[in-house]
């Protein structure tokens, strides 16, 4: 341990522990614009590049960047003086000498750190005037891009390099012409982005931020030929309500539902139901995979892999096309929904299907990519029309007016609104694996599970591994969180070092509850740790905690669908991957 003074208070850390951390350890809040840390699930290596965060350390001639800055032994340091004060306001002031000033209109207006700190710094001028960058601006199906607001922190960079390692982010060109953006300037169209949207998740200012489909949504709400439903995800309900003023962790399920028919939607159906449904289906994957290959059929692929995550799905397309025929065809519990809505629903409600927008709210800003894949579609309309965000949602529930906490409780529309508490836990890293593992276990050795949890897979390690008795048949298992993570698995797999049967994954830090498309964390680890435990808190208040249980998916198989992996199913509910690597 090391002992040091900050701020007249004495402290002691580990050896290695930065000031910044020091500090934050006994409630000392450094400003800092460039640092990030998800203490496991992402770098703690601060670039150090915006000069916000620094320090008087005694003995020291120059100002120290606290986030770079290693504890001492006897350190004495000042983070509150006059000089520390006037450096890191003249840092801010020209910060914004190089940033445009159209904050009533930028999409992180209120959740801009920059802008926050402007009014912690009591800046209310321009000090400094003179020639402002022109930089790239792109919108995608699910991220825009306006580089005119980078502030060369380098988080995107740091982000998509170090924790996603898909390496589409880097600084190119110098000085005042520098900026963050793919190899020779390209679109993020041209490069091998997932639209995982981590990049989106860490910029502290308007540089990138997810499409908005708001008000695409009101034209739909407001149109009187179109029948419009609403898909919500197992994490949109422990996370949007933080964007209410509610604890992180909150469960806001029932709200949720009323919020969305307050907005106007025709019918409030739910993601978690689809997601039985996958378990179904994956399930059954599972089981067919492992039979054949226990039957001594070598020519099967395993592991077997999740694809319920379509920056996942993205990554592997483009960066792995060699190993296509691992992950399951199971399409993700959004895409289900959309198939099975705008076939089965739609036929029993004489609705057709052209007539029937679907869409999905989701923590992830790869949705709204995977909306626009050819193959989750017919004759080009969409099974899912396209996808919402959990702060876009946020915004349009203030938009209209609604008092969202104030809002009763309610259920989901039936007969897709029902779900078990193994649908609930998708939203967590290892919650893919835990609901399968339920489901394949009874189905596989016609036994009631001991115990229902599977707490081997829980938790937010990068990597866990656990091995699963099948009446005497041992199933080893992994999941990964981050896609920098999936490499690993991915490269071993390659050179045929991969020793598991079943592998989850999923490319956001936490899992769905760290995606993209939730409200903000700012690197936060305790906030994702509350969401996490708010998920198997909702789980564990269901009467139902088996996919296979969930009387609504019995009936659909009953009435329509006929079993898992038969053939209307392969047709509705499976998919197919195709190479997207770029040379």
């Amino acid at each position: 341990m090391i002992n040091l003074t900050i701020d007249n208070r004495a402290v002691s850390v580990p050896e290695g522990t930065t000031v910044l951390d020091a500090a934050a350890s006994i409630g000392i809040n450094i400003p800092a614009l460039c640092h990030m840390d998800l203490k496991g699930t992402c770098v703690k290596n601060a670039p150090a590049s915006c000069r916000i965060c620094v320090v008087e350390v005694e003995g020291r001639r120059n100002l120290a960047p606290s986030c770079a800055t290693l504890v001492a032994e006897g350190m004495v340091v000042r983070t509150n003086s006059a000089r520390v004060a006037k450096a890191r306001k003249t840092v801010a002031e020209l910060i914004l000498s190089d940033h445009p000033n159209d904050c009533l209109t930028c999409a992180k207006c209120n959740d801009c750190e920059l802008q926050k700190l402007v009014t912690r710094f009591n800046i209310r001028r321009m000090t400094y005037k003179g020639e402002q960058s022109s930089r790239k601006k792109e919108e995608t199906v699910a991220i825009t891009r306006n580089m005119d607001k980078c502030i060369l922190c380098r988080r995107c960079e740091t982000v998509c390099n170090q924790v996603q390692t898909v390496g589409v982010l880097g600084a190119i060109r110098r000085g005042f012409d520098t900026t963050i953006a793919p190899t020779f300037d390209r679109m993020f169209t041209e490069t091998d982005c997932t639209y995982c949207g981590q990049c989106v998740a860490v910029c502290p200012t308007g540089a990138l931020t997810e499409r908005d489909n708001t008000d695409r949504l009101l034209e739909d709400l407001c149109n009187p030929d179109k029948v419009v439903i609403a898909q919500p995800a197992p994490a949109v309900r422990v996370g949007l309500g933080e964007e209410f003023g509610m604890e992180p962790g909150t469960i806001v399920t029932g709200k949720l539902a009323t919020a969305l028919r307050y907005l106007g939607f025709d019918h409030v159906f739910d993601t978690d139901f689809a997601a039985d449904l996958t378990i179904m289906e994956e399930g059954a994957e599972i089981l067919h995979r492992l039979k054949a290959y226990l039957g001594g059929d070598k020519s099967v692929k395993l592991p077997i892999m999740t694809s319920c995550c379509p920056a996942w799905v993205n990554f592997y397309e483009h960066t792995y096309p060699d190993l296509l025929g691992y992950p399951s065809s199971a399409k993700s519990p959004a895409q289900m929904f959309g198939a099975v809505a705008k076939t089965y629903w739609a036929q029993k409600m004489g609705i057709p299907r052209e007539k029937l927008v679907v869409v999905s709210i989701m923590p992830c800003l790869a949705k709204k990519y995977e909306c626009g894949r050819e193959e989750f579609s017919v004759n080009g309309n969409p099974d899912v029309d396209y996808s919402l965000s959990t702060r876009e949602l946020a915004r349009l529930i203030k938009r209209s007016n609604i008092d969202f906490k104030s809002l009763p409780d309610t259920d989901f529309d039936t007969p897709m609104g029902e779900s078990s508490g193994a649908a609930a836990i998708f939203g967590a890293t290892g919650g893919v694996m835990e609901a399968a593992l339920r489901t394949v276990y009874e189905v596989y050795t016609g036994k009631t599970l001991p115990r229902i949890e599977f707490t081997d897979v829980r938790g937010l390690e990068g990597i866990k591994e656990a091995t699963i008795d099948l009446a005497g048949v041992p199933v080893k298992v992994c999941v990964a969180h981050t896609l920098g993570n999936a490499r690993i698995l991915m490269d071993k797999l390659r050179k045929g070092e991969l020793d598991y049967h079943v592998v989850e994954v999923m490319a956001c830090p936490g899992g769905c509850i760290g995606g993209a498309g939730q409200p903000y964390h700012h690197g936060n680890v305790e906030i994702l740790k509350a969401r996490t435990r708010a998920i198997y808190q909702e789980d564990e208040g269901k009467p139902i905690r088996k996919s296979h249980e969930n009387p609504d998916i019995q009936k659909l198989y009953k009435d329509f669908l006929g079993e898992p992996l038969g053939e209307l199913s392969e047709k509705l509910l499976h998919t197919h991957y195709f190479n997207k690597a770029i040379n």
